[in-house]
């Protein structure tokens, strides 16, 4: 697929995701859906990749929907691909192969670098990623209530568990704006300086592809995912079952020696 609403950039181990519609305050519309769904499966298919950063283009992140591009539309329901396949042959798991929660099943972190703006359906995109770095000054906003609409996205599961009850019932019911600083104070979000925000994500992606195993990261990515879905007993049990496997490989070795020779890791994902 060739990208007309994105801009995919690959540079150093990572992969930046940008909105690349700054004329409508990059309006989040079907072409754009569908680009965004293509650049993280290729972004998770490229073992060269170690973080991804989704990003907008220009002083806003994402405003929400184009109601032009999307009005009415039932979207296809997304396949199981791109992302990171259950161990030992188990089947997909539905609740992270839906319309936006594949972004959680990837095995690499996903950044979301909230640079300006942001709400609807973007904000509900950004729940589904695995940090949030939001520009000082910034606003978001969960609108849905002020514009005849209910919350989307399964933004009402997951708001409650990032922030808790009391927290998304203020977002969700009064559909007021908020400012990143007010957003950091619930733990949404974490406020980066406006000026040189771009480049500080970045700095904090870099550290991540350098500095950790990309066998640890997918691994601890998927426990997670998968956290919300279990009970304590059966988190303790895939633990238990994912540090055995690590005896042996190539990774456990390179980060033991690393620490030993005080000297960075060369991990290779094995």
């Amino acid at each position: 697929m060739a990208f007309a609403e994105i801009a995919y950039d690959v540079d150093d181990r990572i992969v930046t995701i940008t909105l690349n519609r700054p004329e409508k305050r990059n309006a989040w519309s079907a072409a754009v859906e569908a680009e965004v769904r293509e650049a993280f499966t290729r972004a998770a298919a490229d073992d060269g990749v170690r973080v991804i950063i989704l990003t907008g283009a220009g002083s806003t992140f994402c405003v929400g929907a184009d109601v032009n591009g999307i009005a009415g539309r039932t979207p296809e329901r997304p396949r199981f691909a791109g992302v990171t396949p259950p161990p030992g042959g188990a089947p997909p798991v539905d609740d992270l192969a839906r319309r936006y929660s594949y972004i959680l099943n990837i095995g690499k972190p996903v950044i979301a670098a909230i640079n300006g703006a942001v709400a609807g359906v973007g904000l509900a995109v950004t729940l589904f990623c695995d940090l949030r770095f939001m520009a000082g000054g910034a606003r978001l906003a969960c609108a849905f209530p002020r514009r005849g609409l209910i919350a989307e996205h399964g933004s009402a599961w997951m708001l409650p568990r990032l922030i808790g009850p009391m927290n998304a019932a203020d977002l969700l019911l009064s559909g007021r704006t908020v400012t990143a600083e007010e957003a950091a104070a619930m733990g949404l979000v974490r406020v980066l300086p406006a000026e040189g925000f771009g480049a500080a994500v970045r700095a904090y992606a870099a550290d991540i592809a350098a500095n950790c195993s990309p066998r640890s990261l997918r691994i601890i990515k998927r426990q997670l995912a998968l956290a919300p879905l279990q009970s304590l007993s059966a988190a303790i049990e895939l633990a238990e079952a994912e540090q055995a496997a690590t005896i042996g490989t190539e990774d456990r070795r390179e980060g033991a020696a690393a620490f030993l020779e005080k000297r960075r890791p060369d991990f290779t994902g094995r």
